[in-house]
């Protein structure tokens, strides 16, 4: 019976040691993701913002295109007036009475009226040109700013992983190899506790008497129920995984 407890011990001891490993491994890669902090997000934000703003200013362009286009079009239009009104007083001099005169004089009249209009659209054109204009090196700037950003947070991103993806990786590795040892049940348990902790803490030791993951204090019968290695306890008030603390050993 005594061997049998003593095996049972040893199993259960053996447990909460590979899961006090996986939790050091895995707050060794929080600590490296941490210190990325928010740049991969960051990168994201403006990269993202920079595709609108391309999009935007494609779009201002193409607006400013079909102003200017509309502008030679005018500028057109009145030239044909122009020309057609040359041709109307050439015919006004060969009419054989007044009511072919009066005609030609109603046509060259509104050809006036025409040049008029053009003249007026062309001046409300230049200045919605003008003013699309500073619209759109508002938005190169902003884009060109944007883009200084991002190249900023890039480097600054790519420089912290060169100096981490490695240790991220050989950690990583140590992660997964050390989650084939542990059964699945307790591996469930681990994870949620993880996923549900802000600083990633599901196995914690036990510090000067209070759990290391919320300090709150735990009975002096449980304490040694923890430190025996006995039996897989939890913190009755946050629920984490407890383990003795290494110095008391």
């Amino acid at each position: 019976m005594a061997a049998t407890a003593s095996k049972k011990e040893i199993t259960i001891a053996s447990k909460l040691d590979t899961l006090f490993e996986l939790q050091k491994i895995d707050s060794e890669i929080d600590r490296i993701r941490t210190i990325r902090g928010e740049l991969p997000l960051e990168v994201q934000d403006l990269e993202d913002e920079i595709g609108g703003l391309e999009t935007r200013l494609a779009k201002l362009n193409d607006e400013l295109k079909s102003l200017e286009t509309e502008m030679v079009d005018r500028k057109q239009e009145s030239k044909d007036s122009e020309s057609a009104i040359i041709k109307y007083k050439e015919r006004q001099d060969n009419v054989r009475n007044n009511r072919e005169f009066e005609s030609l004089s109603k046509e060259i009249e509104f050809q006036e009226l025409e040049i008029k209009l053009h003249e007026k659209r062309s001046k409300e054109g230049k200045i919605k040109i003008e003013g699309k204009k500073e619209i759109v090196l508002e938005a190169e700037e902003r884009l060109a700013e944007k883009k200084s950003d991002l190249a900023i947070k890039q480097a600054e991103l790519d420089a912290i992983v060169s100096e981490t993806q490695k240790d991220e990786d050989r950690l990583t590795k140590a992660s997964t190899d050390a989650k084939k040892n542990i059964e699945e049940r307790l591996l469930a348990a681990y994870s949620r506790l993880r996923l549900n902790s802000k600083n990633g803490l599901a196995v914690v030791e036990v510090v000067r008497g209070a759990c290391g993951g919320c300090f709150n204090k735990i009975p002096p019968q449980r304490q040694l129920d923890i430190v025996t290695k006995k039996k897989i306890l939890v913190c009755e008030h946050c629920g984490r995984i407890l383990t003795p603390f290494s110095g008391e050993e």
